[in-house]
């Protein structure tokens, strides 16, 4: 069985939290990239070279691409013979959060509650999904979610008999209302299917998949395909000024869900798709 010190945990952690907050990945910076070539608007072109530059800068500099540095959204993947050594795992995780914040000089966001509105002062808790999975390693990814995006993403039970062409209005209705406060380009998490918290939660792990990668089901990527054509010809372009890219990607994921329901979550994401794994 593989043991992982929690010591060891908390400082990846903490760097994964910088790193996520300075560096973008580089198939976002290849997305933007090929966004600006096929961008037909004079202004939309010219955000988007200000949106490499700024990355370009972030990431020279160490210094976070974004004020806003989000909640951290963990995601572990821990294998049956793996065993965390020291402090319980969530604990090793905070701790990383908490170092990782105040070394990289990131924004703390976080309140401890949503009536009281008190900053905890070091932005824990993180927020943690767990998953087991057969094997002796063990993942760690930092997700970053600013509130920009996220306050613009929607969640509705729907009726089965509201099918595809209702998930297609429900993505660019979300995309719409959401206009430039959500700092397209954007990458579109859609959860198809489980439950209510379920569509939610693959809806946001749909935003870590590579922007090039379509989902392995012809169904599902061909939802893609037609999900990202409609809402480039929604006209918002670049950080909303109008334009050709208002997405980079559409990843869809699905789930078995209940003959009586049609669970839709359409999850946000900004131009500045940030996140960082590491493997033990």
């Amino acid at each position: 069985m593989k043991q992982v010190p929690s010591e060891e945990i908390a400082a990846r952690v903490a760097d994964l939290c910088i790193r996520a907050c300075v560096t973008l990945p580089a198939d976002v910076v290849e997305a933007l990239t090929e966004a600006r070539e096929r961008e037909e608007s004079t202004v939309g072109r010219e955000i988007l070279d200000r949106l490499l530059e700024n990355a370009a800068i972030a990431a020279e500099e160490s210094v976070p691409m974004c004020q806003d540095t989000g909640i951290a959204v963990v995601f572990v993947e821990i294998g049956d013979d793996v065993k965390v050594t020291g402090r319980p795992l969530r604990e090793a995780i905070a701790e990383g959060v908490r170092e990782g914040y105040e070394k990289g000089y990131l924004r703390k966001s976080l309140v401890a509650g949503p009536l009281d509105r008190k900053n905890t002062g070091d932005n824990t808790p993180p927020v943690v999904h767990t998953e087991a999975v057969p094997g002796d390693s063990l993942k760690i990814t930092v997700a970053p979610k600013g509130a920009g995006s996220e306050n613009m993403s929607r969640l509705r039970m729907m009726s089965p008999a509201d099918g595809v062409e209702g998930v297609k209005r429900l993505v660019v209705e979300t995309v719409e209302a959401a206009g430039a406060s959500a700092c397209p380009p954007l990458v579109i998490g859609v959860g198809l299917g489980g439950n209510f918290e379920q569509c939610a939660l693959i809806a946001k792990r749909a935003l870590l998949r590579p922007l090039s990668q379509r989902n392995s089901d012809p169904a599902a990527a061909e939802l893609e395909a037609e999900l990202l054509d409609l809402v480039n010809a929604t006209g918002i372009g670049p950080m909303g000024v109008g334009g050709r890219i208002t997405a980079l990607a559409v990843n869809v994921e699905t789930l078995p869900c209940h003959i009586a329901s049609l669970p839709v979550a359409v999850n946000l994401q900004c131009h500045a798709a940030r996140h960082a794994s590491h493997v033990w």
